[in-house]
């Protein structure tokens, strides 16, 4: 599929095949997003992170095929599932804006999470955080969070965004577009000794 060309300007242009993929795409992410979620057991209120390299879903080496068509696709099938469950979408900016989290306000406050001022673009951050960015009712950059759960769709490395224990989690969506797909979900620490009870 990896058949992305740039305008002089920088912006991206797909070919017709890609487009046509556009809606595969986003039934690909909302059932992987599904799956992970009721694995998970994760609900209200609860944070889920997303990295997501449209580079990679489109057939390109992370980093260099920023895609927004694309990162909406994905976005489109992740938020409407995570929205229809009152759980939090936390999107993982790229290495240019060291990987700080777009969320919304709300979640930010609710957690003490600190704000920072950013605002990512399709090769700052990335095209799925930019979207994120562009979709939130009131969207916040923070620099980290501890998410009970999330998906790395095409090996951004989410797990400096999960709480201390991550637990990986195997599901039958192994990809998304091009990209590789991994899950997981977290668990309380267990702590004590010989005679703790868990």
């Amino acid at each position: 599929m990896n058949d992305v060309k740039y305008n002089a300007d920088g912006t991206a242009v797909m070919s017709a095949e890609l487009e046509k993929r556009l809606e595969e795409i986003t039934d690909e992410a909302r059932r992987a997003t599904e799956e992970i979620v009721a694995t998970a057991g994760i609900g209200r209120g609860d944070i889920f992170v997303v990295g997501c390299s449209t580079s990679e879903v489109t057939g390109n080496t992370i980093g260099h095929a920023s895609v927004k068509p694309v990162a909406k696709a994905v976005f489109d099938g992740i938020y409407p599932v995570l929205q229809g469950k009152g759980i939090y979408i936390a999107a993982q900016c790229c290495e240019h804006l060291n990987r700080a989290i777009i969320l919304e306000a709300e979640c930010a406050e609710r957690y003490g999470l600190e704000v920072v001022c950013v605002r990512p673009a399709p090769k700052a951050g990335g095209s799925f955080a930019t979207v994120t960015y562009d979709t939130l009712e009131k969207p916040v950059a923070v620099e980290s969070v501890k998410a009970h759960a999330g998906i790395d769709i095409g090996g951004t490395l989410i797990g400096m965004h999960l709480r201390a224990v991550a637990v990986p989690v195997r599901i039958s969506t192994e990809k998304i577009g091009e990209a590789r797909v991994i899950c997981a979900r977290t668990r309380p620490k267990y702590i004590g000794g010989p005679r703790a009870i868990y």
